[in-house]
């Protein structure tokens, strides 16, 4: 899990969404960004998650929010999903695991008596400095939005 906290200078990133246009926090210096990390596009809790940000978008846009998904499925993937749901935002292909290795949301997870290594689903909100202003461990998928605006 994470050890990073409100507060912490936001870990610097650079990846690939699922077009291929390259992403990293400076694209967004002065503006709030919202980078929520789930375990697999196109899984029930993630496209839930997914399906709240966007039918929240426009209140996102008005507070002056970027929104980026990251998981480490393919761009193939990342492309197929944005497409099936029609998410306004786009989705980092992270592959490598890097961006989940700096925000501390890569490790071991234990499903049903099997371990296995993946993505802990958190969300992290940084401020126009890149300071993070919300660190979200206990991700409600049907209502994420509201945590993250509340």
């Amino acid at each position: 899990m994470t050890t990073l906290i409100k507060g912490d200078k936001a870990p610097n990133f650079s990846g690939l969404d699922q077009d291929g246009n390259r992403h990293q926090l400076s694209d967004y210096a002065g503006k709030k960004l919202v980078i929520f990390f789930y375990p697999k596009a196109n899984t029930p809790g993630c496209t839930a998650e997914a399906c709240d940000l966007r039918d929240n978008f426009e209140h996102f846009k008005a507070n002056n929010y970027g929104l980026l998904g990251v998981s480490a499925d393919s761009q193939r993937a990342q492309a197929k999903f944005k497409e099936k749901y029609e998410f306004p935002f786009s989705l980092l292909a992270d592959e490598d695991k890097s961006i989940a290795t700096a925000y501390g949301v890569w490790g071991l997870k234990n499903f049903m008596g099997k371990e296995y290594e993946g993505i802990y689903r958190t969300t992290f909100v940084i401020d126009e400095n890149g300071n993070l202003d919300k660190v979200i461990t206990d991700v409600k998928t049907k209502a994420h939005a509201k945590q993250i605006l509340k």
